[in-house]
């Protein structure tokens, strides 16, 4: 396979330099990719392809009303980030996420941070994830967010960027890992040349982070993961935590809170009692006597049994206010609050829709920036002003007049590129990386993570639920 026509058009790549010569880590992987025919890589994305249906492994997109299962769409050539590197990208991200702990914890009890004017009160009072019925409440560890995903983007710079937070259910892990195991099968002999940084170690680690928080001290507490069902788009990853943990997938049905405000299961021998629950369902459906009456997802009297301790829900319950992207753009000034240190890995530059000023700046430029609602997921309701109509940026004007605190813009990053396996060869594809924080007792990072990949030629677009794909991610040696 020959990189003749790999053309990086002045984007930062993470495989060559613009000279086109291996960048740290990346030399083995050059010369294994020149020395297979092309043929063979097709076998083996074919094989890969096999595998993936044998597996199961699949995601749900929703389009026109209907649940659609689609095969988990994975691209064979892995990318590589240099160890050294990653060790920054670590600290950042656990600092960052004990730093959204404190603001949350914070905003719940005394709300110094708004007092003291670091984040403006009405950001609060619009917020559509602020949960009244959480405050005055402080749980174990004065943790809220268990488990974060958080965007990475590197600039045309090499500059890597949080392109935002996920905090309320966090989703992807199972596919980071299903990528490795793929990719183990595909290319078997580049295992032997690399020494890779393995990802197998996060079910473990997910188990002793709710372990930590579990109410009754005890070394293999009742850990459940409570999903919406089989027909939500993330139920491949709940159905594969549960075993891989060896816990219990549960839905709402099966949990019921008795008189002592304990939560039990039910099973075939009556009731047992529940400790920690990984809830994937969201705040509003959780328990119908606080929030949506008519859910039946949740379960009645679940959020007494957490207010008195009974209980772990991970994550808590109001920890998505600080999953918006308004408030995003205060999270390094939160960092220098609360933990005394400027932030690890930078923000991307944001304007916030809600001031005047910069609201005004938004309006004159749709055309040149990116423009997101605060509370959207999957890449769902914004603009790319670059690659928009003059009619879909009149219809986005009309919406930030209409609730300005509702969006936010920034400018179009360039994404860097990663050789992506195409129909006319190997070719540059635009990437973003979702990589998984843990915090109890402790912190914890995967190595790498989840890379989501477009897979069409110049697109930003990576969610797979608008096109994108996937790539094993390897933390590897710069020496290799």
């Amino acid at each position: 396979m020959k990189f003749n026509h790999y053309q990086l058009d002045g984007l930062y790549d993470e495989l060559l330099t613009p000279g086109h010569r291996a960048r740290p880590g990346a030399g083995r992987l050059i010369q294994y990719l020149k020395s297979i025919r092309p043929a063979d890589l097709n076998l083996r994305k074919e094989a890969a392809e096999l595998a993936i249906k044998a597996m199961g492994i699949t995601f749900t997109i929703y389009s026109e009303g209907e649940n659609i299962d689609r095969q988990w769409p994975y691209d064979i050539i892995p990318r590589i980030i240099p160890s050294r590197e990653w060790e920054r990208i670590e600290l950042g991200l656990k600092q960052r996420l004990a730093a959204l702990n404190c603001f949350i914890n914070d905003i719940y009890n005394r709300q110094q941070i708004l007092k003291d004017r670091v984040v403006p009160r009405d950001l609060l009072r619009t917020s559509a994830n602020y949960r009244k019925q959480c405050r005055g409440i402080e749980p174990v560890f004065g943790v809220w967010a268990h488990i974060c995903g958080s965007d990475l983007i590197r600039d045309s710079d090499g500059t890597m960027y949080v392109l935002e937070d996920n905090l309320r259910v966090p989703s992807g892990v199972s596919y980071m890992l299903e990528n490795r195991k793929l990719t183990k099968r595909v290319f078997p002999e580049l295992f032997e040349d690399y020494n890779i940084v393995p990802t197998d170690d996060y079910p473990s680690n997910l188990f002793d982070t709710l372990s930590a928080i579990s109410p009754r001290p005890s070394e293999y507490p009742e850990v459940v993961v409570l999903t919406p069902g089989i027909f939500n788009s993330a139920y491949f990853e709940h159905a594969f935590l549960a075993q891989q943990m060896g816990a219990e997938l549960v839905e709402g049905s099966d949990l019921i809170v008795g008189d002592d405000d304990c939560v039990y299961m039910k099973n075939i021998e009556g009731l047992s009692r529940v400790d920690v629950i990984y809830r994937r369902i969201d705040d509003l459906f959780l328990d119908p006597e606080v929030f949506d009456r008519k859910s039946m997802l949740g379960v009645p009297g679940l959020m007494r049994a957490w207010k008195n301790g009974k209980v772990a829900l991970a994550n808590a319950p109001g920890a998505g206010v600080a999953d918006d992207k308004v408030v995003y753009t205060y999270v390094p000034d939160m960092i220098r609050y609360y933990l005394g240190e400027d932030a690890i890995i930078p923000n991307v530059p944001s304007y916030s829709c809600d001031d005047p000023v910069q609201r005004r700046h938004v309006l004159s430029n749709l055309d040149k920036l990116v423009v997101k609602p605060a509370n959207e997921s999957g890449g769902y309701g914004m603009l790319v002003g670059p690659h928009s109509t003059r009619k879909q940026r009149t219809e986005m004007a009309d919406k930030v007049k209409a609730n300005p605190r509702n969006y936010i813009a920034q400018p179009v990053i360039n994404l860097s590129t990663v050789p992506t396996l195409s129909g006319s060869g190997i070719e540059p594809r635009h990437v973003d990386l979702r990589p998984f924080t843990l915090q109890s007792d402790r912190s914890y990072v995967t190595a790498g993570g989840l890379t989501r990949v477009a897979l069409v030629k110049g697109s930003l677009v990576v969610n797979s639920s608008q096109g994108g794909g996937s790539k094993d991610t390897w933390i590897v040696a710069a020496e290799n």
